[in-house]
C-alpha cells in the first residue's frame, strides 16, 4: 500500500524537475511511514509480552496470517475481485487530492506537513494490508525469550528491510525524476510473494508448539 502511494507521489512530483523538493518531501513520507510502522510493531510486542506465551494466541496469529495470505495469493489469479487487502477504492481519490495538496503548497514547510499527514493516514490505511506480518514477526519474537533490549533491537533490523525497497525507490526517483507508477502486474507479483511468505509463517506457527 504504502509502496502505491509513494511510486505515485514521486511521479506526481517528478514534472517540477525539483529534486530538492522530491527529495524533502518523499523523504519525509518515508521516514514517517517507517517510525508509525516501528510503533506499530511495537505495540504488538508489548501486548504479547503481556498476555505471555499463550498458546491459543499463537494459534490466533497463525489463522489470521493464513486467512491474510490466501487473501493475497488469490489476488495475484483474481486482482481487485472479490476481498482484498489494499487500499479501498474510495479512498484512492482522496489519496490524489492530498499529494495534489502537497503539489501546490505555497512553501516547503507546508508541503512537509501535509506529506507527514498523508503518511500516518496511508500508515492506517496499511495496517489492513500488511497487519500480519508485524503481528507474525513479533510473536515469533517472544517465542524466543529474548532481553528486552534485543526484542527492540530485531523491531530496528525488521524496519530497516522493511524501508530498505522504499530507500531504493527514493534514491532512483529522485535520481531519474521518474514518472513510474505500480502496475497491475507489479501489484500481482508483490503480492503472491507477500502471501506465500505469510502462509509459510503461519504454518510455521502453528507447527512450532
Amino acid at each position: 500500500c504504502s509502496m502505491w502511494v509513494l511510486l505515485l507521489m514521486i511521479s506526481m512530483l517528478a514534472p517540477l524537475n525539483d529534486r530538492r523538493r522530491m527529495l524533502a518531501v518523499a523523504g519525509t513520507f518515508v521516514v514517517v511511514e517507517g517510525v508509525a510502522y516501528f510503533l506499530f510493531m511495537a505495540a504488538w510486542l508489548n501486548l504479547f509480552l503481556l498476555i505471555g506465551l499463550s498458546r491459543a494466541s499463537q494459534l490466533v496469529i497463525a489463522a489470521i496470517a493464513i486467512v491474510a495470505g490466501l487473501i493475497n495469493v488469490k489476488d495475484f489469479f483474481a486482482f481487485g475481485r472479490g476481498i482484498s487487502l489494499s487500499i479501498p477504492g474510495g479512498a484512492k481519490p482522496k489519496i490524489y487530492q492530498r499529494i495534489r495538496d502537497i503539489l501546490q503548497a505555497k512553501n516547503l514547510g507546508a508541503a512537509i506537513v501535509a506529506t507527514i499527514v498523508l503518511a500516518v493516514l496511508v500508515q492506517i490505511v496499511e495496517l489492513m494490508c500488511t497487519s500480519g506480518f508485524p503481528a507474525l514477526y513479533t510473536r515469533i519474537l517472544t517465542l524466543r525469550e529474548l532481553p528486552p533490549a534485543s526484542y527492540y533491537g530485531y523491531l530496528l533490523l525488521y524496519i530497516a528491510a522493511y524501508m530498505l525497497d522504499d530507500v531504493i525507490v527514493l534514491a532512483i526517483g529522485v535520481t531519474m525524476l521518474s514518472r513510474h507508477r505500480l502496475q497491475e502486474k507489479e501489484g500481482r507479483w508483490l503480492k503472491l510473494i507477500s502471501g506465500v511468505v505469510m502462509l509459510g509463517l503461519g504454518v510455521y506457527l502453528v507447527v512450532a508448539g
